[in-house]
């Protein structure tokens, strides 16, 4: 497993817009009908990244406690499930099942979306605010799988709570790292 860091697309871009289909409804489901009212954290996932896996329990915590407050979690897998089978629609849907999403998994079968996001890595986070424009991009924390550091989730809950506090974007981010998304 290579370690590879998300690009940091600058800060105050709008979130690219997307329409795909949701593996857990089944429907297809766009940017706009996600947003929530004080942001949307977009984030590209898979399912066997250990990285994900490291991480899949903060993230389940922190979107059941920032989505009741404004800000909505949208996933998305844009991984070649040709050669990585595990990452495909069906296998999405019993994970999200299995861990209880409170949030879509969305398809991106083209990889458009990750293109448009200059995604690279999972997971590669996207915090964007009510106006869609983006104010965080980069980690959940500074743990890693066996690097000893605790997984806790303060960079991104700190990014979140800047947020709703209407504070000016966090001066200092960190790029995000995990496994490079499996292109085509």
């Amino acid at each position: 497993m290579a370690l590879v860091e998300s690009t940091m697309m600058n800060l105050g871009t709008k979130a690219p817009t997307f329409n795909l289909p949701d593996t857990i409804s089944g429907e297809n489901k766009d940017l706009e009908s996600l947003k929530g009212e004080e942001g949307t954290l977009v984030y590209f996932t898979c399912n066997h990244c250990p990285y994900v896996i490291h991480v899949n329990d903060e993230i389940l915590r922190l979107a059941h406690e920032y989505q009741d407050k404004g800000i909505n979690f949208v996933a998305i897998s844009s991984n070649d499930i040709v050669n990585y089978p595990q990452d495909g629609p069906d296998k999405m849907k019993e994970l999200a099942e299995e861990l209880k999403f409170p949030f879509p998994y969305l398809y991106d079968e083209s990889q458009e979306v990750a293109k448009a996001y200059d995604a690279a890595c999972t997971p590669d986070f996207y915090l964007f605010n009510a106006e869609s424009e983006l104010y965080y991009r980069g980690r959940i924390d500074g743990s890693r799988p066996g690097n000893g550091v605790p997984l806790s989730g303060d960079d991104l809950r700190s990014a979140m709570e800047d947020l709703l506090a209407k504070k000016s974007a966090p001066e200092k981010q960190y790029p995000s790292a995990g496994c490079n998304i499996k292109w085509k």
